[in-house]
């Protein structure tokens, strides 16, 4: 079965653009990334999402996941599992490893969810 590929436009819109500032994500005391190269993509009307260059994040903590999932905009991601000490945080990383031509900017780059790490952008 194929799989639906839409295009953003005014109905859903979808912005990349270098984040102006520093972007620092902790998990706890320990720093898991940090970058003055990270990209804010904006979707519609969801909370903007920071995507880190894979290079920025400490590969110690990452733990590849055989989870995966799809958006017909960005195209399928992958994950990994987030670990800290003795503390892993199932799925809370993810990645496009080849996004659609309208986000191919966050090629390279992994996200958090801001619910199990703290990111901040100075």
């Amino acid at each position: 079965m194929k799989r639906e590929h839409l295009v953003p436009g005014p109905d859903h819109p979808i912005t990349v653009e270098p984040t102006p500032g520093h972007v620092t994500v902790r998990v706890g005391d320990t720093i898991v990334a940090e970058t003055d190269s990270a990209k804010t993509l904006r979707e519609a009307s969801y909370d903007a999402v920071q995507y880190i260059p894979l290079g920025a994040v400490d590969p110690a903590v990452l733990r590849t996941s055989e989870s995966t999932s799809y958006c017909p905009y960005k195209g399928e991601a992958s994950y990994f599992d987030l670990a800290v000490g003795d503390d892993t945080a199932t799925d809370a990383v993810w990645t496009y490893t080849d996004p659609f031509p309208a986000v191919d900017d966050i090629k390279g780059h992994l996200a958090f969810y801001p619910d199990r790490v703290d990111i901040r952008v100075e």
